[in-house]
């Protein structure tokens, strides 16, 4: 499903991609009577408007009126949606191919939530897209309306805006006004990112599909760079990056033994906190002593803190050298390598997880 992440400062940044497109993939065409109709009516009215937005991007680039900032950036993206096609053997269809003008910085705000003193997402499943850990909503004030009731229950919750996201395929999927900000690199990954999911996708297992969407974006990425004659590794892939995920991904380790372990609630609760301060100390650390101070990362951890926040966390990467271990075997062939990826894909989970597990031994 696709990618954002909400880091509450100006401008995109390297972690943006960590949540984007965790958001809800149905229309009205999908309603059915497992969740409330004002839920799924805000769903259908939200994408339906969104796709009346739509206009080809010839459309718009050839449009007087259209700024030189846009045009460039069209221009652009179609040059990575072409290489995505032509040289990625990703779907050829639509979508990225068409424009939307939203007239607000996020399509969607999703709400993350977990048990007070558990990791464990609330879960919530729809048809195609499968069971995922989050609820989208098209409006803010609906998304902080669901947020404040699952804290009336005790719950820790998270609200994250959304810049873009994937349907799978249902629907010719937009470049969005959202992402015009966004530097080039950044606009060819998410399209490498969200046709991969469109190529293959499972019910059901989350880490799976974003480590496959993942490790297509890094060697369609590396690919993209090197036939623009730049060096392989971009913006998208530094130290400071992988650095600041094992931080939280260990943090969370931490939380996970404590909320298994002996202790009572309150004890619990009392090394939770201890534990998040523990994460903003060992940021520090690597900002100040590593970084040369970069902040790029400071408003995210120094904003409010739960189990919810680190949620999406670890997601996106699990697997990925399991991918780059079959991108191996296969000789870098993309058809070949999406042939092995479905035949695992039908795999059962249990034995899927094992192949994968092997996979990565073979590193």
């Amino acid at each position: 499903m696709l990618r954002l992440f909400l880091i509450q400062r100006s401008g995109p940044g390297p972690l943006d991609r960590i949540f984007t497109g965790l958001v809800p993939l149905l229309a009205a065409l999908l309603l059915n009577g497992c969740s409330s109709a004002a839920y799924y009516g805000q769903l259908a009215e939200g994408q339906w408007q969104l796709l009346r937005a739509r206009q080809p991007v010839a459309q718009v680039m050839a449009d007087p009126a259209t700024s030189p900032q846009l045009r460039v950036r069209l221009e652009h993206a179609e040059q990575a949606r072409a290489f995505a096609s032509q040289q990625l053997k990703l779907p050829d269809n639509r979508s990225y191919r068409v424009y939307a003008d939203l007239g607000r910085r996020y399509v969607v705000w999703n709400v993350f939530a977990t048990p007070e003193l558990s990791l464990q997402p609330v879960t919530h499943c729809f048809p195609i897209a499968g069971c995922v850990a989050y609820r989208g909503y098209y409006q803010q004030g609906a998304a902080r309306g669901a947020a404040a009731l699952m804290r009336q229950h005790g719950m820790d919750v998270y609200v994250g805006g959304v810049e873009a996201y994937s349907t799978l395929g249902w629907f010719d999927d937009p470049i969005l006004s959202s992402m015009v900000g966004w530097g080039d690199e950044r606009l060819a990954t998410l399209i490498f990112h969200e046709l991969a999911h469109q190529r293959f996708y499972v019910q059901d297992d989350t880490e799976f599909n974003e480590s496959f969407a993942t490790f297509v974006e890094q060697e369609g990425t590396r690919q993209w760079r090197v036939a623009r004659g730049l060096a392989a590794v971009g913006e998208n892939h530094g130290p400071q990056r992988d650095q600041f995920i094992r931080l939280v991904l260990a943090s969370r380790e931490r939380l996970q033994a404590l909320y298994a372990g002996p202790l009572d609630d309150a004890h619990k609760r009392q090394a939770k906190q201890a534990e998040f301060e523990r994460l903003r100390r060992e940021y520090q650390q690597l900002r100040d002593a590593q970084w040369g101070g970069d902040k790029r990362y400071d408003a995210w951890m120094y904003g409010p803190m739960n189990n919810a926040k680190l949620l999406p966390f670890g997601l996106y990467d699990q697997w990925v050298p399991a991918f780059a271990a079959v991108f191996r075997e296969v000789g870098g062939d993309w058809l070949r390598f999406y042939e092995r990826v479905e035949q695992l894909g039908r795999l059962p989970i249990a034995d899927r997880k094992a192949a994968l597990q092997r996979l990565m031994a073979s590193q």
